[in-house]
């Protein structure tokens, strides 16, 4: 009977070690995710809801505060990208004329990213994207690397 009360206390004993060390490796992993979010931020789907003729994308003024950018950047980029027209209406969101699916928005919104957010050297989302004489220039904050980008063009079929 005593071995049998030393064998319950060294399994218990065990039990919370291991719970230990699961809560520890949970924090570690935790600490991890944070990080790895911080230094490359999702890409910010749009929430988008569907009319008879128009797409809505909700959270339009979202995805461009994400991505650091101006919205009528983006929203020429969406729109040549898609051969459609387009605006924002009074709550920011941008309007669509036609129905899409909301993969044709993550498709052209990761195209977007490449080309104008993310930096060629460092592949950093930190970068700032300015106009010097009708050229814009992408700067990295991370490496400090520059370059010109192309301007925004009809799609290309």
């Amino acid at each position: 009977m005593v071995g049998a009360i030393e064998f319950m206390y060294e399994d218990c004993f065990f039990k919370k070690k291991r719970q230990a060390q699961g809560e520890y490796y949970l924090q570690l992993l935790s600490r991890v995710f944070d990080s790895l979010r911080e230094n490359n931020p999702e890409l910010a789907t749009g929430d988008r809801r569907k009319g008879s003729k128009k797409t809505v994308l909700v959270n339009f003024m979202d995805i461009c505060e994400t991505m650091h950018r101006r919205p009528d950047h983006v929203m020429a980029f969406l729109l040549a990208e898609m051969g459609t027209s387009g605006c924002l209406d009074r709550q920011r969101r941008l309007l669509v004329k036609g129905r899409f699916a909301r993969n044709n928005f993550e498709e052209i919104l990761r195209r977007y990213v490449n080309e104008y957010v993310l930096c060629n050297s460092c592949t950093s989302p930190d970068t700032i994207l300015t106009k010097e004489n009708r050229i814009f220039v992408q700067r990295c904050e991370q490496c400090g690397s520059g370059r010109s980008v192309a301007p925004i063009r009809a799609a290309r079929v």
